[in-house]
């Protein structure tokens, strides 16, 4: 359980993770535009779709764009749960929407986690985060965002 499963590596600062978000929202979108509906659509067992690959990073980007804002306020450590992937990738029917929404909506929801990042103090990236139920150490609030891109590098490799 968390933190033993991560993304974020030793050498990883958030100036840095910014920067690859940044590239990421500039460079994805026309990576992936070649890429016909049944590429999009394509599923093999027990496997997401890349659209309801690319609606788990909107997934992503909501829960986190939520955690990255109220874990700047209240008590320490700030303690949030884990959510439902699979259930929402479902729920949000990501395999029946066009992918212009889909693109759209990743960029903007991470636009805005670029917003939220930027205008954080150093001493609020400080502030400790854990998931709730976990019997590991708190991190920083600095750590989950860098660890926010890494999962979705991670999973950017499948669909690029």
């Amino acid at each position: 359980m968390w933190p033993d499963l991560h993304y974020t590596t030793a050498d990883s600062t958030l100036e840095r993770a910014m920067s690859r978000l940044n590239h990421h929202l500039r460079d994805v979108p026309a990576q992936l535009s070649d890429l016909s509906e049944t590429e999009w659509q394509q599923k093999l067992p027990r496997k997401w779709s890349k659209k309801e690959l690319l609606g788990h990073l909107v997934d992503s980007a909501l829960n986190n764009l939520k955690r990255f804002t109220e874990a700047q306020f209240g008590p320490e450590p700030y303690t949030f749960a884990s959510y439902r992937q699979n259930e929402l990738v479902t729920a949000n029917a990501y395999q029946n929407l066009p992918i212009n929404h889909l693109l759209t909506l990743w960029q903007s929801l991470n636009r805005q986690i670029m917003y939220v990042v930027a205008e954080m103090p150093e001493v609020t990236r400080r502030r400790k985060v854990m998931v709730k139920g976990s019997d590991g150490p708190p991190r920083s609030l600095s750590w989950l965002i860098e660890d926010y891109v890494g999962h979705m590098e991670h999973h950017l490799e499948t669909l690029l």
